[in-house]
């Protein structure tokens, strides 16, 4: 007679990962968009790009791309940083020291489990602080209407695409770990720690929404 046992399946103990548990007050609605719609996604993606090459033996590799993320979100993060100095400047030229009041902030609650999620999180506070700036100015009449909305929708995708372009690095190293004949390794992998057993995909739900921000911009 076979054998019908169903083999019993090995529970690893959860690991004690170190974290950050912070609340920040978001005030514009595109900095909570991102949160919204690129977050999770984001933490999701750098935390299977772990486990992934892990699995692969690519130690050398998790630095590699660490350096390549952390230089992806500094880089936007300047640029940020840049515009917000120019509308300070252009605030201040007009005597302009107020900011408005918003209508339904968040309390955003992050998780902080590695430098690069810092970062992230970091990238939307600064959009925020400039997005008050933008609106600061709008209301005082310095920025036109279609100024505003336009500034406001770039910035907006500008996070959107760079989430986007960390999680196409973790469906690569996902297909990488397939060829080398690592997938079932790999997918058990992410399923106990809690992550789909396949990488997310943008939808044509992501396009949709994108179209319907553009609209309520504009």
């Amino acid at each position: 007679m076979a054998d019908t046992t169903v083999p019993e399946k090995i529970v690893r103990p959860a690991i004690s990962r170190p974290v950050f548990e912070r609340t920040i007050k978001i005030q514009s609605e595109q900095a909570i968009r991102v949160i919204r719609r690129s977050y999770g996604r984001l933490i999701r993606s750098l935390y299977a790009i772990d486990v992934t090459l892990r699995i692969v033996g690519a130690e050398q590799a998790i630095d590699d791309i660490e350096e390549i993320v952390s230089k992806m979100i500094g880089d936007c993060a300047v640029q940020l940083q840049q515009e917000k100095a120019r509308l300070d400047k252009l605030c201040a030229d007009n005597g302009i020291a107020e900011a408005p009041r918003y209508t339904h902030p968040t309390d955003f609650k992050a998780r902080i489990t590695s430098p690069q999620i810092a970062q992230f999180v970091e990238l939307i506070r600064l959009l925020d602080q400039l997005m008050i700036a933008m609106d600061t100015l709008w209301l005082c009449q310095i920025l036109t209407s279609k100024q505003c909305s336009t500034a406001r929708y770039q910035w907006q995708q500008r996070l959107h695409r760079l989430a986007r372009r960390i999680v196409s690095i973790e469906q690569r190293a996902h297909q990488a770990a397939y060829a080398q004949g690592k997938g079932d390794e790999v997918r058990t992998a992410r399923e106990e720690s809690g992550l789909l057993a396949e990488p997310e995909t943008i939808s044509e739900n992501d396009n949709e929404k994108e179209s319907d921000e553009k609209s309520i911009e504009n």
